[in-house]
This record gives C-alpha cells, structure tokens and sequence, in this order.
C-alpha cells in the first residue's frame, strides 16, 4: 500500500454480499457506527437493522424470531455475564447465522470462550465503521468459508404437477419471513414461467450468463437479476425457442457457484427433463425437493427420481416430498401415504387441488399469499421454506425484563 493508500483506510474493503445484518447496540457510538457502515458503498447489498438493548434485547428478541445471517451485538458486561447471555442466544440461532460481539473490555480469555462457541469474532470498543465493514468481509471471504447460499432444488416427477408454482411460492416465502436475499433461478430455459407468475418480462437473464460464462461472476449476475420483491430477485429464463437449448453437463455450474457466494438462498426451478446438466443439478443441491401428484405416472418416475437420487447423494439427506394438487374432485388418486410408503419418504408438505385460488394467483401474477393472505395453503409454502432452508421453529413468546422494550422495537418496524 502506498503512503496516499494508508490515508485512505477503506481501499482494501470488499464489498459485502446480499446478507440481512440486525445490530442491537447499548451505546450511541456503536450504534452510530453501525448506522454509518450501513450507509457505506460497500454495505449497499446488505439489509442492515440497528436497534437498542445490546446483547440481552437479542436473546430475547430472537426467542420469538427467527435471526439474519449476521448478528451484531454489544455488550458493556463482563466475562461471566456475556458468556452466559451468549448461550442463551445459541439456543435460538438458526444454522448459518454468524455472530459478531462488540464488548468493552479487552480480555483474551473471554475471546478464547468466545471463540470456542463459535463466536465470528469479538472487537473491542472504540471500533471505526472500516473496522467493522473489514470484519465482515473477513467473515464470509475467508478462504475456508463455506459459501453463503443454501441451494435449494425443485423438480417435477412429472410435467404439470406443480414444481414450477411450487418453487416461486417458496422462494417468495423465504424472502418475506426470513428477510434475506433470495434468488430464484429459471432454469426451464424455453417454457420457464417465473417471469410470468411474478408479471415480470425481463429483458436479460440466466441465458445471458449462459451465452458469456468467462464474465459470470456476483458483480455480472447482479445485472442480470430482475426484482420480484423485497428481497426476491429472479434470474429469468428466456422463454423462446429461437435456438435449441443444448448445453453441456457443467454449465450450469458457474452460474450456481457465483450466484451462492453472494445470495444467502437460492432456489432452482428444474424443469422435467432428463439431461447430463439436470443430473448434475439435482446431485449438487443442498436440499432437493420432489413434486409429484397423487397418480400412477407420478409415483413411477417418483420412485425412479428418489432412488437416484438417494444413490447419488449418500451422504445427504434424501429428497424432500410434496404432494401437490390432491384431492381434484372426481379424479382417482393414490392416497399421499401410501405413494410416501411406496418411495419411502415421508410427506414434507401436503398441497390440496384449489382450481380457484391458483388460477386467480396466476392470471393476476401474484403468489398465493398475496391473493389471499389467510389461505392454509399459503402458510403451507410457510412451512415448507421453514424446512428446506434448515430454519428453526419460531418459538412461542414468553415473558420477560426486556418484554415492553422489544414491543416498542417490534411496533417501529
């Protein structure tokens, strides 16, 4: 670095992913702090909340909530009272979500504790807004980090049973419960409808990274994704048949890479096909997810799907099943447990046939919750984003010394 370089302390600092950031703060410096690194350049990705109440507001806080992919808390207590507070917080972290303690006394035996209980990293007041936007770039860009994004796979067991609706409920789902970024990515190149269900037509696309894969990166797809909602963006198909869609079985694989390491969800539309690329997919994927509907042709290529499925992926978990579309009146169906008992799945949800509220949600562009905002089936996609992104249940509220201070945080969000 240059003599000018070292007058200018934030040249070094990238720039930090598509990440939810909540800080509860016991002083107004740090919270100042926090507010000003949340207004800088490098912060603009993140979605960054600061409250007060320090260390004991978040666990009680995050006792009714589910908590972001980062949390800030700061502390002016000593050893014995953070770590004990701390634990408490563990008991309600979802799996993921990093944690960053500002304190006020330099103890390195409190760092090594804090260290041992997987604590992201402890700094010590007074702290500078570099200093803070440094320590989470090191957070999620240090070499051995795991990549930010949980990929989450939904794939039809037959066309037409749904997976397609299915995938943007949930994503939408995860966007507006969990308040993290999500990314939903169209891989249905020629016939892929996410670009109609959210009344979007966007100009640019997965086929753009396709076209260009030595420029994927996060900084490309970013110019490529298209708003959905707060939070949700899609990464659209084209949706025209100009040109055969023939690629080879990695290909997909930059785009999946890049777009994870900045997104903390990504949800992939798979369409009903069988190719080296959809295999390769399907085997990569954190979580994937099996649509099917309650007949003889679904349960076939089901079992089929399941079995290679569980063989390809020995060391995860096998797919999730979802039974879509039961219960269509008139229609012969097999009962959703005995198709579960002849896969050897358990159901992960149950979608019934409800012609009326999914025609009207898709005519109109909309998500199921948004048509109507009280439908069981809408927090059944709820659930479901509960499940596939590994978050916790939200636990029932209970009482406490901080109970009328986080009503007054909860009315001003």
């Amino acid at each position: 670095m240059s003599p000018a370089d070292k007058n200018m302390p934030g040249l070094d600092l990238r720039s930090i992913p598509r990440i939810a950031v909540q800080a509860f703060c016991e002083t107004k410096e740090v919270a100042d702090i926090v507010e000003a690194a949340a207004a800088d350049r490098r912060m603009v990705k993140a979605h960054t909340k600061v409250q007060t109440g320090g260390l004991a507001a978040a666990v009680d806080f995050y006792g009714t909530a589910p908590t972001p992919n980062l949390v800030i808390v700061e502390s002016r207590e000593g050893r014995d009272v953070i770590l004990g507070q701390l634990d408490q917080l563990a008991e309600n972290c979802d799996p993921g979500s990093k944690v960053i303690v500002i304190g006020h006394i330099n103890d390195v035996i409190l760092y090594r504790e804090l260290t041992r209980r997987g604590v992201s990293e402890y700094m010590v007041a007074p702290i500078t807004v570099f200093d803070l936007i440094r320590e989470i770039g090191e957070i999620y860009y240090k070499p051995d980090a795991a990549p930010l994004g949980r990929t989450v796979a939904f794939v039809g067991a037959k066309g037409g049973c749904g997976a397609s609706t299915l995938s943007h409920n949930v994503a939408w789902a995860c966007a507006k419960t969990y308040n993290h970024e999500v990314v939903l990515a169209d891989l249905d190149l020629a016939f892929g409808t996410a670009g109609l269900d959210f009344n979007l037509d966007p100009t640019q696309g997965i086929g753009d990274a396709l076209a260009a894969p030595e420029r994927v990166d996060d900084v490309y797809l970013d110019r490529l994704l298209a708003k959905c909602a707060e939070n949700l963006h899609l990464l659209a198909a084209p949706a025209t048949l100009d040109r055969p869609y023939e690629y080879d079985e990695a290909a997909f694989d930059p785009i999946i890479d890049a777009t994870r390491t900045g997104v903390p969800i990504v949800v992939l539309d798979v369409p009903h096909l069988w190719t080296g690329w959809v295999r390769r997919v399907l085997r990569s994927v954190d979580e994937a997810v099996l649509v099917c509907a309650p007949d003889l042709a679904n349960l076939r290529n089901a079992k089929n799907l399941a079995d290679t499925l569980k063989q390809a992926r020995p060391n995860d978990a096998p797919p999730r099943l979802v039974m879509n579309m039961v219960g269509v009146p008139k229609r012969p169906e097999i009962k959703p447990e005995e198709f579960a008992k002849a896969l050897g799945l358990p159901i992960t949800a149950q979608i019934p046939f409800d012609a009326a509220l999914f025609g009207t949600a898709s005519n109109n562009g909309q998500m199921i919750a948004e048509t109507d905002p009280k439908s069981a089936v809408g927090e059944t996609f709820r659930q479901l984003a509960q499940v596939v992104t590994g978050k916790h249940e939200i636990k029932k509220a209970r009482r406490s010394p901080f109970a009328p201070l986080l009503a007054r945080l909860r009315g001003a969000k």
